[in-house]
């Protein structure tokens, strides 16, 4: 029951982030990042691709699963998921919110 009298704010669905969820939130982001720090560091690229740059990494990373290893299929899932989910994080940051 709600108290009488007491109003309940209107958040349509965006409610604010405790400390909890924010800490969990970057603490999650960070270790995305080491993770591909990590596999970056450890896979193994084919020899006739050695990538130097972010753009030749996005180039050679189809020919990671020659290899058939894990680290390097890890590599290419994780290359390709991560300019996703920052896209859909900056489109949720800008879009407008509805009212439900």
């Amino acid at each position: 029951m709600h108290a009488k009298g007491k109003k309940q704010p209107e958040l349509y669905g965006v409610a604010p982030i405790g400390v909890s969820r924010y800490f969990a939130l970057y603490t999650t982001q960070i270790c995305w990042a080491v993770l591909g720090a990590y596999l970056l560091a450890h896979a193994y690229w084919p020899s006739t691709c050695r990538p130097d740059n972010v753009v030749e990494i996005y180039g050679c990373s189809s020919r990671l699963a020659e290899s058939r290893g894990w680290v390097e299929t890890v590599l290419m899932t994780w290359l390709w998921t991560t300019p996703l989910l920052v896209a859909l994080e900056i489109l949720r940051r800008f879009q407008r919110h509805e009212r439900r």
